[in-house]
């Protein structure tokens, strides 16, 4: 059964706006020198942005610095979102990868705020947990979205080999590189989602078969 990215996108918006009752100060693990207040930010901005290449089919949105009330703010940017994407998921959107449709924004912004809810929960020190179905479609995101285009700006180098990932939860597996796997990599659906975002480290302790050629693909930057 396809997964319906708008419902999940709402119940990760509202999940991500449960942790502004909380500490803005507080510092976000992943994401560098961030603090929950900037993170908020981050998503409220791509939300307009998001927004914007659906409404008017441009890619170069501006965003302008959030007011004094910045819950109240991204309150309105997750409404302003979300009611964009409420129309046929194949009218047509800018995008910068494939395909060029308001689905692809739905699923887009439905993955980035599931990892960004995480980071969220994590800064407050109550990380909870991710839907197994949706990481594994986040993982088939960053295998056949991400790391070509990471490959096709330069930021990372072309594979010269291929490591298989498993999910210990679902019935499915990610092949990242190109040809046969010469490693086997395991986790569940969630922590290999996350070790791809870099917010989790590589399960090596699963690992079989060429540890070297593993470390290559994985070097990355398989994200932006």
């Amino acid at each position: 059964m396809a997964l319906d990215h708008l419902a999940l996108l709402h119940d990760e918006l509202a999940a991500f706006q449960n942790c502004l009752t909380g500490d803005l100060s507080a510092p976000v693990e992943h994401c560098g020198d961030w603090t929950l207040r900037d993170l908020v930010v981050h998503l409220g901005q791509e939300n307009l942005w998001a927004a914007t290449a659906v409404s008017e089919r441009r890619g170069d949105y501006v965003a302008e610095p959030p007011p004094a009330d910045l819950v109240g703010w991204f309150a309105g940017t997750a409404r302003t979102l979300t009611a964009t994407l409420a129309v046929d998921p194949a009218t047509e959107a800018w995008t910068f990868f494939p395909p060029s449709t308001v689905g692809f924004w739905r699923r887009r912004r439905c993955l980035e705020t599931l990892v960004h809810r995480w980071d969220a929960e994590q800064a407050l020190g109550r990380p909870g947990p991710l839907d197994p179905e949706l990481s594994g479609d986040g993982i088939a995101e960053v295998v056949d979205g991400f790391v070509p285009r990471q490959i096709r700006l330069r930021r990372m180098s072309p594979f010269r080999a291929a490591v298989r990932l498993n999910a210990t939860d679902l019935p499915a597996y990610w092949i990242l590189g190109h040809g046969d796997p010469v490693a086997e990599l395991s986790g569940t659906a969630a922590d290999l989602l996350l070790m791809l975002w870099g917010r989790r480290p590589v399960p090596w302790d699963s690992l079989s078969g060429d540890e070297a050629a593993a470390r290559e693909v994985l070097r990355g930057p398989l994200v932006p």
